[in-house]
């Protein structure tokens, strides 16, 4: 039977999953029951969650690739770890040696900027630091699929065909003609529900599994990453990738309504969150569908995203302290900004002093909230031939503007949007929680913690409702089946409002809630995405 599989005519309803051996939630089924596979086989939650990530970069390669960043929030041995696997800018890559290639900006594809990929190596990191099963045993689920193919899945098969049909157009470079040789067949993009292999894919993944990851950052994937860069007027070399080390940070938080919601520190944009929650703590959230309540939460973003645009850049850059900006006297002075209407943010002054997200959680209590990303759909859309590692274009975050808070330089970490997130009461963990999709992230963060924390909203409802996104300025973008009456009234309060026509661009999460007295898992995912929660 040939139809739409996107034509949803109907309002669809999904229920929580329930689970108390161990639970994987992602944007991808079979993803997920590679993370299941690992549990069942004995590993634990950081296992499922590597397993998970490796099989993304097979089924989503849309979203997220071996040559990506990440970054991870584990729960185990009783407290939570920080894990920044985001990759510096190459040795070679200044702002003189950007314009003396031609640019008057960073372009958005290329090998101009691509920064040292990070996912490799943070799946090694976490497995020999909290995993249970040998590295490369984790690895074999996305080995598997590569090589023994898949059928695409709706959702990626709708963001596939949009960057193929974009890169036609913008890639005739080439430096890019071994995207088009290993994400197309014979000459389109492959179809939902047909099947796709990626042997190269699965030899890279071969690899990085046998060596613990040094053949990606030491060994012939370097060799072969570097060859095409010179051979194609790239930055990036093998001593920078040989320099890559994942860094162990202390997570940053803030107490919101008796809980605390943990982020990674800058260079994420998790800050941003944080910093809207400070400014909601004292505000009175009565009633989920309401204007008021909607106009709250736009007005404290605003301020949040206002702050985190001006200031976070790489951590050791900073001109201000993270505690700074989350103490109880500057959330105060941005609390009093909010008004009646809506505003056009500034940042304030402080007192001196295409993403993948997963959520997994085993039966001993230990959780992780993983994220990976290659930035753009497809990131800089060049792949290594013979490898599938499709390389990221994060360095398009980085300002060729000397007084930029993000001002390139090399070996420098840009603004990050890519953030998982974790939740805790009393100092115990509730869970992982994460939405994924660029500037969204933030803001995808906030409603999705208000809706469970202030509303009560289940995991799986809390991701369903209705979502908005600041865009600049006083616009807001609204879904498809974002209430009019509250956009009216929205608009009646100084916001401009745009309707979407679908939900691209809104995020896509996933959450998992763990009862303290049972163990029970409660777990959501975004109806936004192929998502799918793999239980045991």
């Amino acid at each position: 039977m040939n139809s739409d599989v996107l034509y949803q005519p109907y309002v669809s309803k999904r229920n929580p999953v329930f689970a108390k051996k161990g639970m994987v939630a992602t944007s991808h089924p079979l993803a997920a029951e590679a993370g299941k596979e690992m549990l069942m086989k004995g590993g634990n939650a950081v296992d499922a969650a590597i397993a998970t990530a490796a099989a993304l970069t097979v089924v989503e390669p849309t979203s997220n690739s071996m040559g990506g960043d990440s970054f991870a929030l584990v729960w185990i041995d009783g407290r939570l770890h920080g894990l920044n696997a985001s990759g510096k800018s190459p040795r070679k890559m200044s702002m003189e040696a950007v314009k003396e290639a031609g640019y008057k900006e960073i372009p958005e594809h290329g090998l101009i900027p691509v920064t040292v990929p990070g996912a490799p190596g943070s799946w090694a990191e976490l497995s020999e630091k909290f995993g249970r099963l040998p590295f490369k045993d984790v690895l074999a689920p996305a080995i598997s699929l590569a090589e023994e193919g898949f059928p695409v899945s709706p959702v990626v098969s709708k963001y596939w065909k949009r960057s193929y049909e974009l890169f036609k157009e913008v890639l005739t470079g080439e430096e890019f003609s071994n995207w088009f040789d290993t994400f197309s067949l014979s000459g389109r993009c492959p179809e939902a529900g047909e099947i796709w292999k990626a042997p190269d894919h699965a030899e890279t993944l071969r690899k990085i599994g046998d060596s613990n990851g040094d053949a990606f950052y030491k060994g012939e994937l370097a060799d072969q990453i570097d060859s095409y860069s010179r051979n194609h007027g790239g930055l990036i070399r093998k001593e920078d990738l040989e320099d890559f080390t994942p860094e162990w940070v202390e997570p940053i938080s803030t107490s919101y309504k008796g809980f605390d919601i943990w982020e990674i520190p800058p260079n994420g944009q998790g800050l941003n969150t944080l910093l809207a929650l400070n400014i909601l703590e004292d505000m009175n959230l009565s009633e989920k569908e309401t204007v008021d309540t909607y106009h709250l939460l736009i007005e404290a973003m605003k301020l949040g995203f206002a702050d985190g645009l001006h200031y976070i850049t790489d951590p050791h850059e900073m001109s201000v302290r993270v505690k700074d900006l989350l103490s109880e006297e500057y959330a105060k002075e941005r609390r009093k900004k909010i008004s009646d209407k809506a505003m056009t943010p500034e940042a304030g002054e402080p007192p001196k002093g295409g993403t993948v997200y997963i959520a997994a959680a085993d039966n001993e209590g230990n959780m992780v909230s993983f994220i990976q990303s290659s930035y753009m759909d497809f990131g800089s859309g060049v792949v290594v031939p013979g490898t599938g590692i499709n390389l990221q274009n994060r360095g398009h975050g980085f300002s060729l503007n000397k007084g930029h808070v993000n001002a390139l330089s090399p070996r420098k970490k840009t603004y990050h949007t890519i953030i998982p997130g974790f939740l805790t009461k009393e100092n115990q963990p509730v869970g992982p929680f994460g939405v994924m999709g660029a500037f969204m992230q933030p803001q995808g963060h906030l409603q999705v913690l208000t809706s469970t924390i202030n509303f009560h909203l289940n995991p799986q409802a809390a991701l369903d409702a209705p979502r908005w996104r600041w865009l600049e300025e006083k616009t807001i973008e609204v879904e498809p089946h974002f209430p009019d009456h509250i956009a009216q009234s929205l608009e009646r309060k100084g916001h401009q409002i745009k309707k979407a026509v679908d939900e691209t661009g809104f995020g896509r999460g996933q959450v998992i809630w763990r009862d303290p007295a049972t163990g029970v898992l409660t777990g959501g995912t975004d109806s936004r995405a192929d998502g799918h929660i793999a239980v045991w």
